[in-house]
């Protein structure tokens, strides 16, 4: 008998896309209709997802990629993650007086390095010219799209501070000073023309690839790097600190910018290869609690009572203790990614997962490191306890003027798979550039103020993000493409829905139907960067059953509405060859599509 879902696991032969709103799912859908492949898909569907979704992503932002290549045979990442700026140095930020990076403003910006991933990838494995990819962005921002209500409610809730403090976010969001009504039809016009201008100048070359790098040129060398260093130099606005800063951003900064292609991260689970980013984003934590829960006993439990979710939260707390003192841009700092990830190494923290909820932050102690433990230590101590259990900031329960992610999955025809994570440049991060029409990132906020830590602030150095998007291969073939925005959330919501696959007899939609739950036990990457000690937020879904065993086993629970956490998708290719993907119906805006 077929069990219910709230939307059918969509099946199909020619491709399929899934991502977080249903018009850039459908707009990837079109590409692939064109004769485009999985790149050209995901990135017209990321540049949409700017559009119609701007309090989550934008063209300012940063992009973590994984993919899949059927010409290859390989699994790369695409980091899109920009680096800090030559002049964003701790003594410059302190100087300010500041002791953590604002959560927003132009301090907290780094080089904006999503649009040169997506051009990196396009150039290297797209098929189409970048007219066709751009045009359906172009599209919807000139001629409007329906304003969901989230982004309204956002905008309306903004409405004093950028009237009186950011002027150009204010003309730009609140057309005649009024925020768009839910639904309403919303114009970009500045973005579409910044979009046309970039082709115009880029098809004054010749050629498919030429005319990409024609438009990374014009992006981070040419007229818009002119107005974002123009911008930059000559604006100073209140941020979260509650003063007035200018940010460090230059063009030389700009055009010294390069998007990179580095190799994933690998872990072996029950027969399957995951893989994710390196330490320069939070990926490996979910490989780490794989490797603690191998052995745990997991694939017994009911993959929706206390066990399982008792299980995954002891484990995703010593992943993410490891996270706080070891990860950063492994370009920078030694991160002891090979004893984090080995055998030995979580046999011993596994020890560690009791009967009970667990209340202290416990991070493992790899020789060498002695020190720098330590000092993490002191200072996530002296970040103090948050009085609320959600780092997520699109769940319904929360403050609408956080800003959040959207997530991609695409399989092509020919079997490629792309799985990406933009975000940053949301409408909350800085103000409008008025002659681009698009905003800067806050990633900055992601850095400490305190010398020689792994997540140090140092010119160059990328930030240790939350983005990460995740692929898996079964006996060595790529399979499963799977993600979801959410902060500190995703490895964890990414982890309940794989184990719930690999371990269960569930689809893709099943699988992501079921009740989540995430745990705020470790420190908030983001600004002001406390933590919750043993708390847990669970929906009411599972039941009063579940949350009393929970509580019996001392965890502080917080019992969210129904259908209120996680806004994951995912796509599989199977070894009969048939396309499946499914996406939550948590929101009411993710849309799974395929044929």
């Amino acid at each position: 008998m077929t069990r219910f879902t709230t939307r059918p696991e969509i099946l199909g032969t020619f491709g399929v896309v899934t991502s977080t709103h249903w018009i850039a799912s459908a707009v990837g859908m079109s590409i692939l209709e064109k004769g485009g492949n999985a790149y050209d898909a995901a990135a017209a569907t990321g540049f949409v997802l700017q559009v119609v979704e701007p309090h989550l992503n934008g063209p300012g932002g940063d992009l973590p990629v994984i993919h899949y290549s059927s010409a290859t045979d390989r699994v790369e990442v695409v980091c899109g993650q920009g680096p800090a700026p030559a002049s964003a140095t701790i003594e410059r930020y302190k100087a300010e007086g500041l002791s953590l990076i604002p959560g927003d403003g132009m301090l907290s910006t780094v080089i904006p390095g999503a649009f040169d991933g997506w051009m990196l990838m396009l150039r290297d494995h797209g098929r189409l010219p970048l007219r066709e990819v751009l045009a359906p962005a172009i599209h919807y921002a000139r001629e409007g799209h329906p304003m969901l209500p989230r982004v309204s409610a956002t905008i309306a809730g903004l409405a004093p501070f950028f009237e009186k403090e950011w002027p150009t976010s204010h003309a730009t969001w609140l057309p005649g000073g009024e925020a768009p009504a839910p639904h309403a039809l919303f114009r970009n016009p500045v973005l579409a023309d910044t979009w046309e201008r970039l082709l115009d100048e880029a098809e004054t070359k010749s050629g498919r690839e030429a005319q990409i790098e024609a438009a990374r040129d014009c992006f981070y060398r040419g007229f818009i790097a002119e107005a974002i260093a123009r911008f930059v130099e000559r604006t100073e606005v209140v941020d979260g600190s509650g003063e007035r800063h200018k940010g460090v951003l230059s063009a030389q900064d700009l055009a010294s910018y390069s998007a990179t292609v580095e190799a994933p991260l690998l872990g072996d689970y029950h027969g399957w290869t995951v893989a994710k980013t390196g330490p320069w984003g939070q990926g490996p934590v979910l490989l780490q609690a794989l490797a603690l829960l191998d052995g745990s006993g997991i694939e017994h439990v009911d993959p929706v009572g206390a066990d399982f979710v008792h299980l995954v939260a002891e484990a995703m707390k010593l992943a993410y203790a490891d996270r706080e003192v070891y990860y950063g841009d492994p370009a920078f700092v030694d991160v002891p990614l090979e004893t984090l990830l080995s055998r030995d190494y979580n046999d011993e923290r596994r020890k560690l997962m009791g009967s009970t909820a667990s209340f202290g932050l416990r991070p493992g102690t790899v020789p060498g490191h002695e020190e720098q433990v330590a000092r993490m230590m002191k200072i996530i101590d002296g970040l103090g306890v948050s009085e609320t259990g959600v780092y997520e900031p699109t769940m319904a329960h929360l403050s609408e003027k956080r800003g959040d992610t959207v997530h991609i999955d695409v399989i092509d025809r020919w079997g490629n798979m792309v799985s990406a994570t933009p975000s940053g440049g949301w409408l909350q991060s800085s103000p409008i550039i008025p002659e681009l029409g698009f905003c800067l990132n806050s990633r900055a906020q992601m850095f400490l103020l305190d010398e020689g830590l792994p997540t140090s602030l140092a010119p160059g150095k990328r930030p240790r993000t939350t983005l990460t998007p995740s692929i898996a291969l079964r006996d060595g073939r790529a399979e499963l493409a799977f993600g979801t925005p959410g902060g500190d959330q995703q490895d964890q919501w990414q982890l309940s829905l794989f184990l719930r696959l690999v371990h269960s007899e569930a689809n893709l939609q099943e699988a992501i139907d079921q009740p989540l739950f995430h745990t705020t036990h470790f420190p908030a990457s983001f600004y002001p960067r406390q933590r919750q000690p043993g708390h847990i937020m669970v929906e009411e879904s599972f039941g009063d059953g579940v949350i009393e065993e929970l509580r019996r086993r001392g965890h502080s629970v917080e019992v969210a509405p129904e259908w209120s956490i996680g806004r994951l998708t995912a796509a599989r290719h199977g070894a009969d060859g048939l396309l499946r993907a499914a996406a939550t119906p948590r929101l009411m805006q993710a849309y799974a599509i395929g044929r």
